[in-house]
């Protein structure tokens, strides 16, 4: 279910919309004194709309305070028509603007197109790998592997084809180091490898394709 805080002063009009947004799935929590708006844990929230006309303190300073500790999607909602206070906004970091009055269903419309857009980007995974190709060496959370220079050149093509089988054939040909470090195969460089990544992450980051060749796991 989404959590949405809604900030507005007309707390019939609030309702209203707590109404409908309920048939939508949406629990909605009303506060409607800007002050008590800003000690609210936002981690306990999805989204904030957010009136601009409220008493005592303008939307757009609730909206700058927000942004300042929290990257909570804000969907700034206002009767006022000024193009600057829209700008301002924005700029201040709110996700959507909706000007008063609007249908309740494009409301709802925009919650889950500012959800979806923001939550795509939290999801988006940091990849901890790192080439340093100048060092012939692979960095985890900016700690060397020590790997060979024959280790590097397959780990590389690895990491350079983001989750892609990459062939047996394909790591050999990019990995001409292999020939000249005596003893080693193809699978026992692989088995290297994966023993030097055991000792930074216990996940397996080197997948064998049966038949097919290796990919690479974030």
């Amino acid at each position: 279910m989404i959590r949405l805080l809604l900030i507005e002063d007309d707390l019939e009009f609030a309702q209203l919309i707590e109404q409908f947004l309920q048939s939508r799935g949406v629990r909605t929590t009303i506060c409607d004194d800007p002050y008590k708006a800003l000690v609210y844990k936002l981690n306990d929230y999805d989204l904030v709309l957010l009136d601009l006309g409220l008493p005592g303190m303008d939307g757009l300073e609730v909206c700058k305070t927000f942004r300042a500790k929290s990257d909570i999607p804000v969907i700034i909602s206002s009767a006022r028509g000024s193009v600057s206070d829209k700008v301002l906004g924005l700029q201040l970091g709110a996700d959507d603007y909706l000007p008063k009055p609007y249908d309740p269903d494009e409301l709802y419309a925009r919650i889950i197109t500012v959800l979806r857009r923001t939550q795509t980007k939290e999801e988006k995974p940091r990849n901890p790998f790192v080439l340093d190709e100048k060092g012939f060496d692979v960095l985890y959370e900016n700690q060397p592997l020590f790997l060979t220079q024959a280790e590097f050149e397959v780990f590389a093509q690895l990491l350079q084809n983001g989750g892609s089988i990459v062939s047996k054939e394909q790591l050999l040909h990019g990995a001409p180091s292999i020939h000249s470090e005596s003893g080693n195969s193809l699978e026992m460089i692989i088995s290297k490898i994966r023993h030097k990544l055991k000792a930074h992450s216990p996940k397996k980051h080197i997948v064998a394709a049966r038949g097919r060749g290796y990919r690479f796991v974030q």
